[in-house]
């Protein structure tokens, strides 16, 4: 006999909803691999007191750490912009409040998104003082 966990939520059945769940299984997944490898590079590989200023621009004039900080910025906030809207689908039963939450919270994330794919396209390091 299958048991149940309380408040286990099933598999989709189809549509948007089926995708934002396979989305989120290969977002995490992969994040993992990319945050443990930032995790590396930054603080196991290099000491902290050399991460500064120039350490970035270093690292931002090839394009390989440009696309790496890139896709783990857009895959983190897409899943975490996806997780917040799971939730707040799950407690806020009021259709307005749910509405303008929701708005609120893209809006937000929209924002930060925008700025830093922004930053890690365009970063153009000023001369070395």
């Amino acid at each position: 006999m299958k048991e149940s966990v309380a408040f286990a939520r099933e598999k989709p059945s189809g549509g948007f909803e089926l995708w934002s769940w396979v989305f989120m299984r290969f977002s995490g997944v992969v994040l993992l691999f990319l945050a443990l490898g930032h995790l590396a590079l930054m603080h196991l590989i290099n000491s902290i007191d050399e991460i500064d200023y120039w350490f970035v621009a270093k690292r931002y004039a090839g394009v390989l750490w440009r696309g790496y900080d890139l896709a783990m910025l857009v895959l983190a906030m897409l899943h975490g912009i996806n997780g917040a809207r799971i939730l707040i689908d799950d407690y806020l039963h009021h259709p307005m409040w749910r509405r303008l939450v929701l708005g609120g919270l893209y809006a937000v994330c929209g924002g930060l998104l925008v700025l830093g794919v922004y930053v890690a396209l365009f970063f153009k390091p000023v001369a070395h003082a």
